[in-house]
């Protein structure tokens, strides 16, 4: 950051009067720009046992496999914004059922967040970030061929709890390769 995105001055990178980590700060009007972690929500979607994955048409990791999911936003809860890029991401309505794992990735800066869900139909279409959407049976997952840690992870977490028949909520955190 170069620039104060309030007054459009020059900033420095310091440490603040009464904190404790650098921040960009604006020695002209005093404001501080506070960098927090990004929350990435999704959601395990089965479909009568099968998992609902999504081939990557974007950047990062482009055409991997993955769980929709994505950047929350404003305005909305965790629970709206899994489903609104399961949605977006699958062309799937869903039922979430309840949260299940929570993914802490520091040195990105991110914050994975994944429901468990029922798809409402069966029917699912790629979205503008999907190549291509496939329920997957649990043996024919595409392991080596998942884009993130993070949804490996998930699904590990996911396939034991279901084979145990019984769901709790998960936490990890994830460092560098």
């Amino acid at each position: 950051m170069q620039y104060c995105n309030h007054c459009a001055a020059n900033v420095i990178f310091a440490v603040p009067p009464g904190d404790s980590l650098a921040r960009y700060v604006c020695p002209a009007c005093g404001h501080i720009q506070y960098e927090n972690p990004r929350l990435v929500v999704g959601c395990v979607a089965e479909w009568e046992g099968q998992i609902l994955l999504c081939r990557r048409a974007i950047e990062p990791r482009l055409g991997y496999w993955t769980l929709p999911a994505g950047f929350m936003e404003n305005g909305e809860t965790t629970a709206q914004g899994a489903a609104r890029e399961t949605l977006e991401e699958a062309g799937v309505a869903m039922r979430m059922d309840a949260p299940f794992a929570m993914i802490s990735i520091a040195h990105i800066n991110q914050v994975h967040l994944f429901y468990r869900g029922r798809m409402n139909s069966p029917h699912f279409s790629a979205g503008e970030e999907s190549l291509e959407v496939s329920l997957f049976d649990p043996a024919n997952i595409p392991w080596d061929e998942l884009a993130f840690r993070s949804v490996s992870l998930c699904l590990d977490y996911y396939l034991a709890d279901r084979a145990k028949g019984s769901f709790g909520f998960h936490e990890a955190d994830l460092a560098p390769l």
